[in-house]
């Protein structure tokens, strides 16, 4: 491939990413919306995050069987026309106040998002050296992450009104009769046909755009090249036919599970959890954007530092590292502090630094897991991509444990999970054989 379809490839890969991004973290400010708009417990709420990703975990192999008969380029339209059938559904389900079809709606956005992802990492991990494969991920990531700072704002400001903090104050003093809370929480809900409409045609758009786009196919051959050259992958001494063949690679889904549950978590949680300590949505719609602002800042250090001056490996080993230490400062610091004109826990702010390490942690799971799968490559990063669905079962564990213990105390689930992770990072992604004299 030469510099200049690289460059256009990346640049197309870019804005995919950006999609994503738009796509996957409105849901943080989707969640206190929906609660509000659909009179919904905070277990309840959480079902925006499941409904989205458990579609990854049923979707991912058929995704990866779909890229195989039609190939990269057909299959992101694919993907696209899903994500816009899925905005488009939102119209009906505000109109019958539907929370049940607006979850279908979400599901059909993860489905686009399982195709389009099945596509996009394995093609950002194999199109160039595979030593700089976090470097290429921690790009893609800034294009995501700045979707993602964008899209609760653009969602709050196109949606909510100036007046909107004291209509919330009427619904939760529950002094309104039956009949006013209904025309209102009507008017509320029914805001967002106009948005996810225009969202429908710009996605629709865009799968079109790339499908006739420059954009070039991966062919087999070139995963089983780059596998075959890549120097930090287990050695593998003769042929496997099955990917439960690969540890590293089961050892590396897991990872990719519970990773991006502690990046949900982070995320999606953290308005509800500003309003537990007396901080109104309006001001606490900027706490999602708090984190991911960390997060890019981490993707930042990783294209500066890797791997010129640290390994993604090593990067990997720090991040794991810093993510149980800032988690444990969530669920154990107790002090009041006032920073960017917000006042509350410090825990708060512990949460949003969370962004910081899992900005690498992803970019440094992915090359470890898929090194030298050859002709199994698609499939290896269907399995990954199953691994998403983490992102639907961790917030529904940490809405349970807070609806009966409070919403602080939800975050003890972060613990165990980057126990493993650190576990993987150091020991995990090296075990190349079940049987332990064959270990690395």
């Amino acid at each position: 491939m030469n510099k200049k379809v690289f460059y256009i490839s990346m640049g197309i890969l870019a804005v995919m990413y950006f999609v994503f991004g738009l796509v996957s973290w409105v849901n943080a400010i989707l969640i206190p919306y929906f609660k509000i708009a659909l009179e919904l417990t905070h277990f309840q709420s959480y079902f925006v995050t499941f409904a989205f990703y458990i579609a990854y975990f049923v979707m991912a192999i058929p995704s990866g069987l779909l890229l195989n008969r039609v190939g990269y380029k057909k299959g992101i339209m694919y993907g696209f026309i899903f994500l816009s059938l899925g905005a488009l559904i939102f119209v009906p389900a505000a109109l019958m106040q539907q929370y049940t079809v607006f979850l279908i709606g979400l599901y059909c956005l993860g489905t686009g998002l399982a195709i389009l992802q099945t596509a996009a990492n394995p093609y950002v991990t194999i199109i160039g050296p595979i030593d700089s494969a976090a470097q290429r991920m921690s790009v893609m990531g800034i294009f995501n992450k700045s979707a993602g700072i964008i899209a609760p704002l653009l969602f709050a400001a196109v949606v909510f009104k100036s007046t909107d903090n004291t209509t919330f104050a009427l619904l939760e003093a529950g002094t309104l009769s039956e009949t006013e809370k209904n025309i209102i929480l009507q008017e509320l809900i029914r805001r967002v046909i106009m948005p996810y409409s225009i969202l429908a045609v710009l996605l629709l758009l865009v799968g079109i755009s790339i499908r006739y786009s420059v954009l070039p196919e991966i062919e087999e051959r070139e995963n089983e090249t780059q596998a075959g050259n890549d120097t930090l992958a287990p050695v593998v001494n003769g042929p496997r036919k099955s990917l439960l063949d690969y540890p590293y690679l089961i050892f590396g889904a897991i990872a990719i599970f519970l990773h991006v549950g502690t990046q949900v978590v982070a995320i999606d949680t953290i308005i509800n959890y500003a309003g537990s300590m007396g901080i109104g949505l309006l001001d606490a719609k900027f706490f999602p954007s708090y984190t991911l602002i960390c997060t890019i800042i981490g993707y930042i250090l990783g294209i500066l530092l890797i791997p010129r001056f640290v390994s993604q490996k090593t990067a990997l080993q720090f991040c794991t590292t810093l993510g149980l230490l800032l988690s444990l400062g969530v669920v154990l610091a107790n002090h009041t502090v006032s920073l960017f004109g917000h006042t509350g826990n410090i825990s708060i702010w512990f949460l949003a630094s969370i962004g910081f390490p899992n900005a690498l942690i992803y970019a440094g799971i992915w090359p470890l897991s898929i090194h030298n799968l050859g002709k199994l490559t698609k499939t290896g990063s269907s399995l990954l991509i199953m691994g998403l669905s983490g992102n639907a079962i961790l917030p529904l564990i940490y809405g349970a444990i807070g609806d009966h213990h409070g919403l602080r105390a939800g975050y003890w689930v972060l613990i165990p999970c980057f126990l493993y992770l650190v576990w993987f990072a150091f020991h995990g992604y090296t075990i190349n054989y079940w049987k332990r004299e064959k270990r690395i």
